[in-house]
């Protein structure tokens, strides 16, 4: 830690470089041949990819996780999963507590830029309310998952996947080891199963909500007028962003579909989308429409300080409830009786710009490089920087540039934007200096 401290290593750049550290290890040893179900050498290239996708909670594959990997390789990539969701940061300061040792402060601002804390105090027993809380979800996960899967698959079978897919849904992945009737089907067989979409949906929403959201939720039970306004906030837009979608694609696809499995589809999509990267129908089969939503949806993601990626649902909020205060001719955005910092809308903005602008030009480039449609391309790019997973099958087909900027894309949407760019670009800030004040005209 001292040598850190001399080298004026900044916490943003210890967050990026711990998971690029956990990338290229978990890459290692999925290259060994016992991760592979032949036996042999896995090309980097493809070890690369699926550890990024593993440790960004991503879930795109160029190889079907139940065919390709041994149980070896599928254990790697659960791990790399649940490391990826929880954070590297979060499990070390875990570890340092649990070892008995001090908590220095230089660690606790570390954890809180990786887990947008708003202080560091308490932050160290913040870290052990999240790994209780996540081991508790999943196992209470795999405990209902595990009656389903029993009726199809053997006991010790059973056990293995009712914790890997309840792992992989809470952490927001979407891997998955149904690849066994059909390579890359995902949850396709279980379309009209109300417990295992239930149970999946539940587990996305919970990973997705964020951590201090958690911990707002159970401090103030439903005393709901004492919750912070980024719980506020949270709560509302992650339901809004879950029934009204769920209903445009009630409307716009699965027409064929009978009632109960067209309602349960309807609502998986909605949940899904948003960063999980399972799904129980075929997504190449959509209309243009619903594959726009669905981007939409990707690119936004889950909340803050979550084991969901996108833009996040805070930034949307707040991009919103300042265009509402600019149709109303007020100042501020304002929201449950709250005022929200310009500089907050600011950052709001810069993260819009920054994803919309990266992800555009990322399809472009694929969209010219494989001679494919900007929409499908579009899609995919969305579903890499966004971490979801889902794709409209040209993922395995892909060359080995469009693969890499599939992988820039997660470990950005992963790591996050501004953490990214403040890890490469020093803090220059003018002390004490304005700049004179001049108007510009917009719109």
């Amino acid at each position: 830690m001292q040598l850190t401290k001399n080298l004026r290593v900044s916490s943003f750049q210890i967050i990026t470089g711990s998971f690029l550290g956990i990338i290229l290890l978990g890459a290692f040893m999925l290259m060994l041949p016992v991760s592979s179900v032949d036996g042999v050498w896995t090309p980097f290239g493809d070890a690369l990819f699926t550890s990024t996708s593993a440790v960004c909670v991503t879930g795109l594959v160029v190889q079907d996780t139940f065919r390709y990997w041994s149980l070896f390789g599928r254990l790697i990539i659960l791990f790399l999963i649940q490391i990826g969701g929880l954070g590297t940061i979060t499990l070390a300061v875990v570890a340092t507590v649990l070892a008995g040792r001090k908590v220095s402060l230089f660690q606790r601002s570390i954890l809180r830029d990786a887990v947008s804390a708003d202080q560091v105090g308490g932050i160290a027993r913040f870290a052990l309310f999240i790994l209780s809380g996540t081991l508790t979800v999943e196992f209470l996960g795999a405990a209902a998952l595990f009656p389903v899967f029993l009726k199809k698959y053997p006991l010790p079978r059973s056990l293995f996947y009712s914790l890997f897919h309840s792992v992989s849904a809470f952490c927001n992945a979407g891997f998955d080891l149904m690849g066994e009737e059909q390579p890359f089907s995902s949850l396709t067989g279980f379309t009209g199963s109300i417990p295992v979409n239930l149970i999946i949906m539940s587990l996305i929403v919970l990973g997705g909500l964020g951590f201090r959201t958690w911990e707002d939720i159970r401090a103030n039970k439903l005393r709901l007028h004492k919750y912070r306004l980024q719980t506020k906030m949270i709560l509302v837009t992650t339901a809004v962003l879950i029934f009204l979608p769920a209903i445009a694609f009630f409307i716009i696809e699965y027409p064929g579909l009978p009632l109960r499995e067209r309602v349960l589809a309807s609502l998986f999509q909605s949940v899904t989308t948003r960063t999980a990267g399972f799904n129980t129908t075929d997504y190449a089969q959509f209309t243009e429409s619903g594959k726009l939503l669905s981007i939409i949806l990707m690119l936004i993601g889950g909340s803050p300080g979550s084991t969901a990626g996108g833009m996040k649902t805070t930034t949307i909020a707040v991009l919103l409830l300042n265009a509402h205060g600019t149709f109303r001719h007020r100042d501020e955005a304002s929201a449950f009786s709250r005022r929200i910092s310009d500089q907050t809308v600011k950052i709001a903005a810069t993260i819009f710009a920054l994803y919309l602008g990266l992800f555009t030009l990322s399809a472009i480039i694929i969209s010219l490089a494989e001679s494919l449609p900007l929409l499908t391309c579009m899609f995919e790019a969305a579903s890499a920087i966004g971490t979801v997973g889902l794709t409209l099958g040209i993922t395995p087909q892909l060359s080995s540039l469009s693969r890499a900027i599939l992988v820039f894309l997660m470990y950005f949407g992963r790591v996050g934007g501004l953490t990214l760019i403040y890890a490469a670009v020093p803090s220059q800030r003018m002390r004490n200096q304005r700049l004179p004040l001049e108007n510009v005209a917009v719109g």
